[in-house]
């Protein structure tokens, strides 16, 4: 049995496309190297399940796996999200000891690993790694232009009709801040502003609290401004995942 025979799978696809972000990586490359070293893993090929919170890992397998052991196992994560499974796990304190000053160098060591922690969180749901633009660099941040009315309400382009399923239209997914995950099309040449037209009915008070969206991949968070005036395709989100953060 290979590997693709589990991910070939249908019921494995369905499941793992409904329920999960999906990040394969190759153990040899940059950020494989990372997963394999943070992950203590020995035994290739490997699947993790990742609490995509804490970077915790919740569920492991090593070699291959059986596409109906595979799904028998991840029922327990079907039923609640990373939010529910983080809740209900028992306070770590942190014990204070007399080599606190190792432990720091130790953290700073492992800094490259916790910016993959939140590249595996906002992957690619399609597990592509196709090169894609920045969606912003080091320059300083534009000011937001989006208009505000009399009553401090934040004034969103108008949101088109969703274009109908074709090879042209770019699927984008958005991770809220409760947890809840929305998708949508759009063109390729739409504006990402509307990204904040279709989000901003989904917070409690999205009309009067701004907001901004990031992509982790590897190497570090790329983020997306409602000033940065950038097309989806520009901005490279075609079947992507970016999570909303409010400022």
């Amino acid at each position: 049995m290979l590997n693709r025979d589990t991910w070939s799978n249908e019921a494995v696809a369905q499941t793992i496309r409904s329920n999960f972000i999906f990040f394969q990586v190759l153990h040899d490359t940059s950020e494989g190297k990372k997963v394999c070293t943070y992950y203590n893993l020995t035994t290739l090929p490997a699947v993790l399940v990742i609490d995509p919170i804490t970077g915790q890992k919740m569920r492991g397998w090593s070699n291959m796996v059986h596409p109906e052991r595979l799904l028998e196992e991840l029922l327990p994560f079907l039923d609640k999200g990373p939010k529910e499974h983080h809740a209900i796990l028992p306070q770590k304190h942190p014990r204070v000891t007399h080599n606190s000053a190792l432990n720091n160098i130790q953290d700073k060591e492992v800094e490259d690993d916790e910016e993959l922690m939140w590249a595996i969180a906002a992957s690619l749901e399609d597990g592509e790694g196709a090169s894609r633009p920045p969606i912003i660099d080091d320059e300083p941040k534009p000011e937001k232009d989006s208009e505000t009315s009399l009553n401090g309400e934040l004034i969103y382009p108008p949101l088109p009709e969703e274009p109908k399923s074709s090879r042209e239209v770019c699927k984008v997914g958005i991770r809220l801040p409760d947890g809840r995950r929305i998708r949508r099309s759009f063109l390729p040449t739409d504006s990402t502003k509307l990204l904040w037209s279709l989000c901003c009915s989904q917070l409690e008070d999205g009309q009067k609290q701004p907001f901004h969206f990031t992509e982790a991949i590897p190497g570090r968070p790329k983020r997306l401004e409602y000033a940065n005036n950038l097309t989806f395709e520009e901005a490279g989100l075609s079947n992507k995942m970016v999570t909303l953060i409010l400022d």
